[in-house]
């Protein structure tokens, strides 16, 4: 049985560098789209998926996004500060681990976009999520149909869902959509300091223990000042 991920980790501590200028003088998880701030796309679906705490790790610009989250209750933001620290996508997990608790949490980038289908993707990644067979479930993007993503792709998908990593020159159907959950008991060997987050994938991986959903809707990679407009086009058709 299921249990909705009462807490998330969001990561927003990125420099952004693909962003500029915009990120010069902003975070890029506050960069606009649509007439809301990337980051509170994210909060506000994490509100909606029941989650009442999320920690939000921060490090470039660091003081606009502590006072732009101070008054938000739905969920109510914990600050994980790395400011002076560089800790990648896997440390900054671990320093949050003593916030996030023991149960499966939902761990999403700050940057992530996508407009949900019929039913919310956070709430079938819950109810997707079974701790018996999985360390880590992603929610995954077809790449065919996303706006703003050139790549080859991350992983293929077995019918049960679980994910098989892309190999040199291969070309996959599936780019992981930046949400995820993910059990704390991963990180029980996890290392010290600056680490990928992609090293926990990998050997969840090798376990048999890594799975993906299909994401219901569409995902848009907003990477650049330009996948900003496409992004904001799709949103307002989305609504017309």
């Amino acid at each position: 049985m299921s249990v909705k991920p009462a807490k998330a980790m969001v990561l927003a501590a990125g420099l952004g560098v693909r962003m500029r200028p915009l990120t010069d003088t902003m975070p890029k998880p506050l960069v606009q789209v649509a007439g809301r701030a990337l980051l509170d796309h994210v909060l506000d679906k994490l509100a909606n998926a029941g989650v009442s705490e999320a920690v939000v790790n921060v490090h470039h610009l660091p003081d606009q996004i502590i006072a732009h989250t101070a008054a938000r209750a739905r969920p109510r933001v914990i600050i994980s500060d790395e400011r002076d620290q560089v800790l990648g996508t896997g440390g900054g997990v671990v320093k949050a681990l003593p916030l996030l608790g023991q149960a499966p949490f939902f761990h999403v980038n700050a940057d992530t976009l996508w407009i949900d289908g019929v039913r919310p993707n956070l709430a079938r990644l819950a109810e997707a999520f079974d701790p018996a067979r999985m360390d880590i479930l992603l929610l995954m993007a077809p790449t065919t149909s996303s706006i703003g993503y050139s790549g080859l792709g991350d992983y293929a998908m077995l019918p049960d869902g679980a994910l098989r990593k892309r190999r040199e020159h291969q070309v996959v159907p599936f780019v992981y959509a930046g949400a995820a959950i993910l059990s704390p008991l991963l990180f029980a060997d996890a290392p010290a300091g600056e680490f990928s987050l992609t090293r926990m994938f990998d050997a969840a991986n090798k376990q048999e223990r890594l799975f993906g959903l299909r994401l219901d809707g569409v995902w848009m990679h907003v990477g650049t000042p330009e996948a900003v407009a496409a992004a904001e086009e799709a949103f307002f058709e989305s609504v017309a």
